[in-house]
């Protein structure tokens, strides 16, 4: 069983699908100073909440990519629900090949909410958002970030190598590196990994009670006592997360 179908089990109840509340969600549409006419791309949009509200609220246009099958017919009818489907469109394809085809140029701005896997990391990542990017325009990375003096055990309990994210400091010199400048961020917090994460748990203890014999429940099952227990012992405690909002450093 793959990451992206646990996921699409876990995440069956979510519309947000990171750790970003909705009241930080519409905060971070309020630090990029949305107006309508302002066009949008977002890679790996999920379920394409972020592009659907924005649109509601700031009237913005946009465009989501998004690899999974799962997703993206979600993400159309919030479109529709919302009544914004005349100005977002959703795409079912791999966010770094999308770029990478030419297609995507000339955005406002350019977003990848945790998702920086799509370029190999957030080198890779902020290289491909570049391509579609306007000149001035925006880009949003969400990222994962370690708190300082993370214990080396947590690292193995989270499944995540030490050197893939870095600590908040560390991310801000990432992003120079890779020729942006940090403007604003909005990070997650306790709260926020709950109703991500802690969220999912019930989703998962419910979809195996239905589906107990299913091919795939043994995984489901080591999923969620994983995710229970590194999220209560290593997680919440020392792994941030947040969206920074960049632009292209001047020379």
């Amino acid at each position: 069983m793959n990451v992206l179908n646990m996921h699409e089990i876990a995440e069956a109840g979510h519309r947000i699908l990171n750790p970003l509340t909705e009241d930080k969600l519409m905060l971070l549409g309020d630090i990029c100073r949305l107006r309508p006419g302002l066009r949008m791309l977002d890679l790996a949009s999920g379920k394409g909440e972020m592009l659907c509200r924005w649109a509601d609220v700031y009237g913005i246009e946009g465009h989501g990519v998004d690899v999974s099958t799962v997703f993206v017919p979600v993400a159309r009818e919030r479109a529709a629900e919302l009544g914004v489907a005349d100005r977002v469109t959703f795409e079912l394809s791999d966010a770094a090949d999308a770029v990478k085809s030419g297609e995507h140029s000339g955005y406002d701005i350019v977003a990848c909410i945790g998702a920086t896997w799509i370029g190999g990391g957030l080198a890779g990542t902020a290289d491909l958002m570049l391509r579609a990017l306007r000149p001035g325009g925006l880009v949003l990375i969400g990222e994962p970030y370690w708190v300082d003096d993370t214990p080396d055990e947590a690292y193995d309990a989270l499944h995540t190598p030490r050197d893939a994210f870095t600590t908040l400091i560390g991310t801000h010199d990432r992003l120079e590196a890779a020729g942006l400048e940090l403007l604003e961020m909005v990070l997650a917090d306790g709260d926020s990994w709950d109703r991500y994460v802690a969220a999912q748990w019930w989703t998962v203890s419910d979809w195996l009670r239905g589906n107990g014999s299913h091919p795939d429940a043994d995984a489901m099952r080591a999923y969620l006592a994983d995710a229970r227990r590194t999220h209560l012992q290593y997680q919440r405690r020392y792994m941030g997360w947040g969206v920074f909002v960049c632009r292209v450093a001047e020379d």
